[in-house]
């Protein structure tokens, strides 16, 4: 029994106990350097609610000074220090309202107001957010009590989350959404209760010597606010986590349904969504080819209701009469040929477009050979298609020759070469010009 105790004793390396509530104290004040910290933590949570970051979301929890003041509170109330106490709660207050109203101005400033997943995710707190913030505080505290603190706190602080719930809960504000910043703020007084009961526990297990003696009247009166506090916490969020079993159960049971009914028979759903509320409840289907008539229909909702976490759901298979399926198909296949008919005139005017680019080339190789037969002087010959604009901006195409050789060829010669040119190129415009 011993050896087990000393498994577990958190007295040993603990940190001298004057110290460590000294500590305390100074992190509970929220003035100078510790407001520019909240606000600029405030500012960066916000800003990765808003991105959808993780990651920024992450740091904005570790540089947050709000951890303080709870530990503090907690850390009073075992100790019987009213004062405090007192201290402590109106500093937390004061944090709350100022992260409330820096992010509350962000999110109105900001031109991005969509929902985010990191924002849906701190509307709806259950009881497994309890487990985190209790268990969350205790490491806190048996942190903050060792001479060698350790990496816990940073962990701690990511954990139970503090700066984003008030961020959403400010968005709510914000965008006028009252759920966002209900639930929001709901998780954020969960985190705050459980972390000071979780410091409370500690410091009572740890024997901290009290500040002054209390009468057992005042003992009742503190065990009382906590009860009262644990009870008040524990109820909603236990309801909660149980609407969100009953969801989850819903949804997979929905899966493991179609599958069986539809899937493994070989109908192809095309469309699918459900909608669970505990009064009424939805699955809405609709299918490739499958049609079912009321019998099916009949047989179907029978099973539905034989199901524990599928009983009274509405099950509604969209399905249009024959001729209107028809139509719809013919439809379709229309598209798929005037999709067909477009990429046909598309290849003709490509096919068009390579025989002009074809007709503008020409084998001045073959061509220099052959005019050297008839006219030896011909050094060399190129021929291209070009276009003269002239003063009147009216375009005149030609087919220009450029020629060498070593003397300018008579005007007799020219006209015979520019006769020959036309015949052999099937062309009426061409025009001779000398290399310089």
């Amino acid at each position: 029994m011993k050896q087990f105790n000393d498994i577990l004793n958190l007295k040993e390396g603990e940190d001298d106990r004057a110290r460590t509530l000294e500590n305390v104290k100074k992190n509970i004040e929220f003035k100078g350097a510790n407001l520019w910290i909240l606000a600029c933590a405030i500012i960066v949570a916000s800003v990765g609610l808003n991105v959808n970051s993780t990651a920024v979301i992450i740091g904005a929890m570790l540089i947050s000074p709000l951890m303080g003041p709870i530990l503090g509170a907690g850390f009073a109330l075992g100790i019987y220090d009213f004062k405090l106490l007192k201290k402590s709660l109106k500093n937390l207050l004061n944090a709350t309202l100022v992260s409330l109203t820096v992010s509350t101005l962000y999110f109105y400033l900001s031109p991005f107001k969509d929902v985010q997943s990191e924002l849906l995710a701190r509307t709806s707190p259950n009881i497994y957010d309890i487990l985190i913030a209790f268990f969350g505080g205790i490491v806190g505290v048996i942190a903050i009590t060792r001479s060698e603190k350790g990496n816990p706190i940073p962990g701690v602080a990511i954990a139970t989350a503090l700066m984003p719930p008030l961020c959403t809960a400010g968005y709510g504000i914000a965008t006028a959404q009252w759920s966002f910043f209900f639930g929001a703020f709901y998780l954020y007084c969960i985190n705050c209760v459980f972390i000071g009961i979780a410091t409370f526990l500690i410091i009572k297990y740890l024997n901290y010597p009290a500040v002054k003696q209390v009468n057992e009247k005042q003992q009742k009166r503190v065990k009382f606010i906590i009860a009262f506090l644990i009870t008040a916490m524990l109820l909603p969020s236990g309801y909660l986590a149980f609407s969100l079993y009953r969801e989850q159960q819903f949804k997979k049971n929905v899966e493991l349904f179609i599958e069986k009914e539809f899937s493994s028979k070989g109908y192809t759903v095309v469309y699918k969504k459900t909608d669970f509320n505990p009064k009424k409840k939805k699955i809405e289907l609709a299918f490739l080819s499958k049609r079912f008539d009321s019998l099916e229909m009949k047989a179907l909702k029978n099973k539905i209701n034989k199901n524990q976490y599928l009983k009274g759901a509405h099950l509604l298979i969209r399905q249009d009469t024959t001729d209107r399926f028809n139509a719809l198909k013919g439809d379709i296949l229309n598209q798929i040929k005037g999709s067909e008919n477009e990429m046909n005139s598309k290849d003709v005017k490509i096919m068009q477009l390579e025989k002009q680019l074809a007709l503008n080339k020409f084998d001045n190789k073959q061509l220099l050979k052959e005019s050297r037969a008839l006219f030896p002087n011909i050094v060399s010959l190129s021929i291209t298609k070009t276009t003269i604009i002239t003063q009147k901006d009216s375009l005149i195409p030609l087919t220009a020759v450029i020629y060498e050789s070593p003397r300018r060829l008579s005007q007799s010669d020219q006209e015979k070469l520019r006769n020959w040119l036309n015949q052999r190129l099937s062309v009426k415009d061409v025009e001779l010009f000398k290399k310089q």
